[in-house]
Order: C-alpha cells, then sequence, then structure tokens
C-alpha cells in the first residue's frame, strides 16, 4: 500500500489542476510581462525595427495619445468645458483641477499632452461621451480603424487596468495617424503653453534633433514607456518602446540608427507624372541605399487605350522585391 501512495496523490494533484483549469480560464486579452519597441516611417507606414511589437503591454500615459486625436477629431477646440466631480481630484499626474473650474477644450488638451493630465482626461472623455466607460468603446473602435487591432482601452488616462492595453506596432500606427492632423502636431510639438504656464515633460523635445513629438508614460504595471516622433530630412518617424527602464536612451538609438540607414526616396510625382500619364499622388518611401536596385515598377495599360484627358488609362504599381508597397491609377493627360 505504501508504494501506491504517491500514485494515488498524483492522480489527486491532477484532477485538482484540472479543476482549477476549467473553473479558472485564461482571459484572451491577458496582458504579457516583458517589453516592446518598434520604429514606423509615419507616411508610409513602413516599421523599419521591431522587438516584440506585437506583444500585449500596458502602457501608461501614452494612452493619451489616442485620447487627444479623438477629441481633436470630434469636438470644438473652442468650446467651453465644465470640470466634473468625476475628474477632481483623479489620481496620478494632473494640473489640479477642481469641479466647476470651466477651461476650453484647446486648453484641456495641452494639459493631456503636455502635463499628463489625468484630471483633464476624465474631464474631455465626460465632455465628449457622457462616461468613461462610454468613451472607452469609442477609443477602441477608433484605435481599430487606425490598424490598431490589437488594443483594448478602458480610460483615457492610461492608469492601471487589466483590459487596458495595446502593442508597440499598435501604438506606433495610433501615433503616426494622430501626427497627419496639424492641430495634434502643433499641440505635441509645443514646449511651453504660455496661457497656462505649462512646460511640455517630454525630454525628448530639448534634447534630441528634429525631436517633434509625443507622450510620455509611467506607471508601475507598464513601467517606462516613450513615443517619440522625430523629423529630419523629410522623414518622419515614430519610435515607441513600452516597459523600457532607460525609455530617453533607448529611443535615441533606435532613432539614430533608423535615420543613419533610411532615406525617404522619392519614386513618383504628381507634377512630373509617369510615363506620359496623369497620376493622383506623389509616393516617396524610406529604404536602404541596398534597396534601391530591389525596386520594381510595373505599368499595366489598357488596350485599346482611352483617347479622352482625364479618363482611366491603367494602373502603376511599384513593389520591394515581391512585395508591393504601392499603386495607383493612371490617367490620360
Amino acid at each position: 500500500m505504501r508504494k501506491k501512495r504517491p500514485i494515488l496523490l498524483l492522480a489527486a494533484a491532477l484532477f485538482l489542476a484540472q479543476i482549477c483549469f476549467v473553473g479558472t480560464p485564461v482571459a484572451a486579452e491577458a496582458v504579457s510581462a516583458g517589453k516592446g519597441e518598434c520604429v514606423v516611417e509615419a507616411t508610409s507606414r513602413r516599421f523599419l525595427h521591431e522587438e516584440n511589437a506585437d506583444l500585449r503591454l500596458p502602457m501608461a500615459s501614452t494612452t493619451k495619445i489616442l485620447t487627444a486625436i479623438v477629441i481633436i477629431e470630434d469636438c470644438d477646440l473652442d468650446a467651453t468645458v465644465t470640470v466634473p466631480a468625476e475628474a477632481a481630484g483623479e489620481e496620478g499626474s494632473s494640473v489640479y483641477l477642481r469641479e466647476g473650474d470651466r477651461l476650453t477644450v484647446r486648453d484641456l488638451l495641452y494639459g493631456l499632452m503636455l502635463r499628463s493630465g489625468n484630471d483633464c482626461a476624465v474631464t474631455l472623455a465626460i465632455y465628449h461621451s457622457g462616461s468613461v466607460e462610454k468613451f472607452a468603446r469609442t477609443m477602441t473602435l477608433r484605435a481599430a480603424r487606425m490598424g490598431a487591432e490589437h488594443s483594448s482601452l478602458k480610460n483615457p488616462h492610461g492608469l492601471p487596468d487589466d483590459g487596458h492595453y495595446t502593442t508597440a506596432r499598435d501604438l506606433a500606427l495610433i501615433s503616426a495617424y494622430a501626427l497627419g492632423n496639424d492641430i495634434f502636431r502643433e499641440i505635441v510639438s509645443c514646449t511651453y503653453y504660455a496661457p497656462r504656464g505649462w512646460k511640455n515633460k517630454n525630454k525628448m523635445l530639448y534634447e534630441y534633433e528634429g525631436a517633434n513629438g509625443v507622450k510620455t508614460g509611467y506607471t508601475l504595471k507598464a513601467g517606462r514607456c516613450l513615443v517619440t516622433s522625430a523629423l529630419r530630412d523629410g522623414m518622419q518617424l515614430v519610435s515607441v518602446v513600452l516597459n523600457c527602464p532607460d525609455m530617453y536612451g533607448r529611443t535615441a538609438e533606435l532613432l539614430d540608427d533608423a535615420f543613419e540607414n533610411y532615406r525617404m526616396i522619392p519614386l513618383c510625382d504628381v507634377s512630373a507624372g509617369w510615363e506620359g500619364y496623369a497620376i493622383e499622388y506623389s509616393f516617396a518611401y524610406p529604404l536602404k541605399k541596398t534597396e534601391l536596385r530591389l525596386l520594381r515598377f510595373a505599368t499595366e495599360l489598357f488596350d485599346p487605350l482611352p483617347t479622352r484627358s482625364g479618363e482611366l488609362a491603367g494602373v502603376l504599381r511599384i513593389s520591394l522585391e515581391n512585395s508591393l508597397i504601392f499603386s495607383q491609377n493612371l490617367y490620360i493627360m
């Protein structure tokens, strides 16, 4: 009997483990431990560096990038907002708003992005949607439209929540999208907002050549997070580091490497057309010198060709090796 006891104990342990596993399923949206990083060129959305770029991670106050662009697109920036009780005294970083204070949407956006005001985030969320919960649902849907399909938003500020996460890739796509908005670029590149006396916390704006945004973030759960945009020689880069202890140093390394190895190469131009045909869009792409010989241009024309100016004549396709990177219609001049 003594020899059988270990077998019985093992069977019991396996049975209990099975009960625990069945009774407590792992949530599909569970956030991974670790860190993630990437660099993307904002106009082409080409990723120039990736490391754990698809790992689901909390992102702290870099959440506010999405908050800001949703508000900018949907709200009148000159409208006056009354600070609700829910926003006054919100934990974490703030601009010390009090219930009943009245500020413009524009003021609140600068407080959100320069001073990382969680109270500004809650005020804007409630103003936009009536509640934080409803605004968070809007954020998740809007992020998906920007290409960020692996993110889940539960609040507008990034304070810890098990269901609140993104990936480095998603956050880069959100940021690249937001940088296409003139007002967003103006806010995140501002070092000092004189009307309220607010100085931007983002050290990259003061220390890195060409830096023009975007947002810092930190919580114990998320670690140090930083999204940085920088423009040099016509190339607009976005770097994302999540849970990175040396977020400023690592970001500078990533951006330096990308600027050193890639150049924006014009591949077609509206003013010049293409081989005697009119086109609608100019296109440039970040490339290494060694990649220039790998470009392939294919012009497919209709047979018979139309004769009237402005009629569709065919398609231009540009590939890098075997990957299509751009296509557009050709028209009779």
